[in-house]
């Protein structure tokens, strides 16, 4: 193990923490309500080793048969929450439901369908967020969001998702446009928030309490606005690796 990397990642990994815990506290919020997802997607397994011996046990992974290979790796060396954070393909379903344990990208009924599908023939019930695309952006997965006056028809899928028996809903997942400024994030990240509030009222039963939003560039910015999780990746473990 390289003794060198593994100090560097733990010293970014607790300056984020340190920042997540002042701009949560500067919010009047409980820095206890928000979880850092440290995101390993591309990295190569010697990277992702390092940020475990540093300390970190949330991580984010994109590409299901990548992180797959990562967990049978290192199930045996740690204990890690695994989070799918990108888009899942109908056809990677099984192992998204069979090995992970949250996904933060879930974006639509077909997919939640197969989901809970492979999740009862594995005898579990899957954490799951529901996507949605806050900025109408098409290179972005997720429910059409940015039109608020469209949210009612969003209600029949949503609805279908939550009387699924083997997920369970936990709130929403937005990534807002790319911006290089933090503030530039700040309505996408309200409109996720209004939106969940939305929700919360149409279906009062469900758990709608996390929310997934904010990363490297703007996470201080999401926690004012509510984020429950955050998906830091670059800021923690370096750039990553091209595809």
């Amino acid at each position: 193990m390289d003794q060198t990397l593994v100090t560097a990642i733990g010293e970014r990994y607790q300056r984020v923490l340190a920042r997540i815990e002042a701009a949560a506290s500067a919010a009047g919020r409980d820095p206890h309500s928000v979880r850092l997802v440290v995101v390993t997607k591309a990295q190569p397994l010697g990277v992702v080793r390092a940020a475990l011996q540093a300390g970190v046990r949330l991580l984010g992974e994109n590409y299901a048969e990548e992180a797959v290979e990562k967990i049978n790796s290192l199930k045996e060396e740690f204990v890690v929450e695994w989070h799918m954070i990108g888009h899942v393909q109908s056809r990677k379903a099984e192992l998204v439901a069979r090995h992970f344990d949250w996904v933060h990208s879930l974006d639509s009924l077909k997919l939640a369908r197969r989901l809970d599908s492979f999740c009862a023939q594995a005898g579990r019930r899957l954490p799951v967020m529901l996507e949605f695309n806050v900025g109408g952006e098409e290179s972005k997965f997720g429910f059409p969001a940015w039109d608020e006056h469209a949210w009612p028809a969003l209600l029949p899928e949503v609805e279908a998702i939550l009387q699924l028996p083997h997920l369970r809903v936990r709130g929403l997942m937005t990534m807002p446009p790319l911006f290089d400024q933090p503030e530039q994030s700040r309505p996408y990240f309200r409109r996720l928030r209004r939106l969940q509030e939305f929700l919360a009222g149409r279906f009062p039963a469900a758990d709608w309490s996390e929310l997934s939003m904010g990363t490297s560039l703007d996470y201080e910015t999401a926690i004012q606005e509510g984020a429950t999780f955050v998906r830091i990746g670059t800021a923690i473990v370096g750039p990553r690796l091209p595809r």
